[in-house]
């Protein structure tokens, strides 16, 4: 049953009050049929200037156009309906994000006749999105930081150390572990205070960074008064290097400690080590054997670096 004049015009009167804008094209032509007047409104195009598809897809950012036509004509094609999420270009030359909602009408045969369809704006909606996906990443990026030192936590050292096993393994390159400890680090709190126990941890957290400074190299507090440093594709000798490049940076900082056996300043204690992982190699092995060349270096009386049993 066909509807009559004026029920036409009404539908019209209600199509048109939304803020959703309607719209059809003819399959076989790819022209519009029709849309409605909302989109001068919003885009800055006039009705009028709408005639085929190819007006549609122009009007459409580069980054999202083969994208958005590709899957809108392949599902219009399989007579599926669909909606698609892309920028559209305004008149003076901005972009508002769209939504297009799309069911594809049949004729009596099942061929595909014609695409109706509503255009719905959803920058506002974009924009939040944009914006919670952001402090997401803030957040994630926080979760990563020692908030003391500013330098990676030991969550952080966890996945970069998975990842660059896993580089390392694949690649078969040598992959370097420097832990560092603080000498005699609770007799300074004790006799500086603990305020400047974490300025003075500050302050090395630093020093280590300004030596670490590949795009790779990685450096993060591994818990109370140590460090550590992955060097991805750093043989021992260059390990070595920068092992002592670290011990000088720390004493160049001149920090003094008072209540050291050592002399005057803060000085480091560091365990050294270098592998090429093979496949069934676990990195918690890695880990504890430099941890036990840190722990030498202490025992041996400090301030020094140990890269062998």
């Amino acid at each position: 049953m066909q509807s009559s004049e004026p029920d036409s015009a009404v539908y019209r009167t209600l199509l048109e009050s939304t803020r959703a804008i309607p719209w059809k094209i003819d399959w076989a032509t790819s022209t519009f049929a029709y849309i409605g007047p909302q989109i001068e409104p919003l885009l800055g195009w006039a009705p009028s200037s709408w005639v085929t598809v190819n007006d549609w897809a122009m009007r459409m950012h580069p980054d999202d156009r083969e994208r958005v036509v590709n899957f809108c004509v392949a599902q219009s094609s399989a007579g599926v309906d669909h909606e698609a999420d892309y920028r559209a270009l305004t008149a003076n030359g901005e972009y508002v994000w769209i939504r297009d909602v799309v069911h594809v009408v049949r004729d009596a045969s099942g061929n595909v006749d014609s695409l109706v369809g509503f255009m719905f704006d959803i920058t506002e909606r974009k924009q939040t999105e944009e914006k919670l996906i952001s402090l997401q990443k803030e957040l994630e990026a926080l979760s990563y930081l020692d908030s003391l030192t500013g330098v990676a936590n030991r969550r952080k050292f966890d996945a970069v150390l998975k990842t660059e096993w896993g580089e390392a393994r694949h690649h078969t390159q040598p992959l370097s572990l420097i832990l560092v400890d603080v000498d005699f680090f609770k007799r300074y709190n004790d006799h500086h205070g603990h305020v400047e126990g974490d300025n003075c941890l500050r302050r090395i957290a630093q020093a280590l960074a300004s030596v670490a400074n590949r795009p790779r190299d990685f450096v993060a507090r591994y818990g109370g008064e140590e460090f550590v440093l992955i060097l991805p594709a750093s043989d021992k000798k260059a390990a070595a290097t920068v092992a002592e490049r670290c011990r000088r940076a720390v004493f160049k900082a001149q920090i003094p400690h008072d209540n050291s056996p050592l002399g005057p300043m803060i000085t480091v204690s560091m365990g050294l080590g270098t592998v090429i992982p093979a496949a069934r190699e676990d990195p918690n092995t890695f880990i504890d054997l430099v941890d036990r060349r840190l722990y030498q270096a202490k025992r041996a009386g400090r301030n020094q670096i140990v890269s062998a049993a």
